[in-house]
């Protein structure tokens, strides 16, 4: 028989009642209202989503990686697996209790990921991260940007407003970029429309949908054109 699931702590938020729940030593829920959220034994996208998302960087020299959402943490811990030591990770996280349940009961899970001191937490909107970084002349850009959010792109995604998925959020995500840099992003579905904003935007896209049989979350990556010696663009 199952075990309940016991709550450890509950917040309100404008979008609902945020909770942490548990039951088990290693089984864990974020949920918001009705909906949940992450679950600490189904992890299996977030885990790809951020090894595809720095794949190319473990020989890089210093990169630096935006990762949007910390949720229990998977995503951060699979960027920084795939990550020399030098590297720089700036983590963008809306809630502040996150942060904490990251730093303590669901720190095990991870090995501490969020404490590693190669990473930078920001309590802030990665929407804004990304819009100051494409904007700012004092910013040194970002050699990949990973995007885990609950709500990923969808058939009802403005095209053209939403903040992270809409047109003008992949432009601005392009200026974020250094050459040859990443948009990885976590989806609950495949979509079409977003797709082809990333390609119409200028990047080289690919989607990825980890496991096997069952309801497979999608990985999209985005990459930059780089220049070639030779003048041609390759992605």
């Amino acid at each position: 028989m199952a075990q309940p699931w016991k709550i450890i702590e509950s917040i309100a938020t404008e979008e609902g009642v945020l909770e942490l729940r548990q039951r088990g030593e290693k089984d864990f829920l974020i949920m918001i209202g009705a909906q949940v959220l992450m679950n600490s034994m189904a992890n299996r996208s977030e885990i790809v989503l951020g090894q595809l998302g720095c794949q190319r960087l473990k020989e890089s020299a210093a990169p630096r990686v935006l990762v949007g959402g910390l949720g229990m943490g998977f995503t951060l811990r699979a960027v920084l697996d795939s990550l020399p030591d030098t590297a720089r990770v700036v983590v963008a996280e809306l809630n502040p209790v996150v942060a904490e349940w990251c730093r303590g009961t669901l720190g095990p899970l991870t090995g501490g990921a969020v404490s590693d001191p190669r990473v930078t937490l920001e309590i802030a909107d990665v929407a804004q991260l990304i819009r100051k970084n494409a904007i700012s002349k004092d910013q040194t850009g970002f050699d990949a940007i990973v995007l885990d959010l609950y709500r990923g792109p969808h058939a009802g995604t403005d095209a053209v407003n939403d903040p992270l998925y809409g047109s003008r959020a992949i432009e601005n995500a392009r200026a974020a970029l250094r050459p040859g840099g990443v948009l990885a992003v976590w989806g609950e579905n495949y979509d079409e429309g977003f797709v082809k904003r990333l390609s119409k935007g200028g990047f080289s896209v690919t989607c990825e949908r980890p496991g096997r049989g069952g309801l497979r979350h999608a990985v999209f990556l985005a990459r930059l054109e780089t220049i070639s010696g030779a003048g041609k663009r390759t992605p």
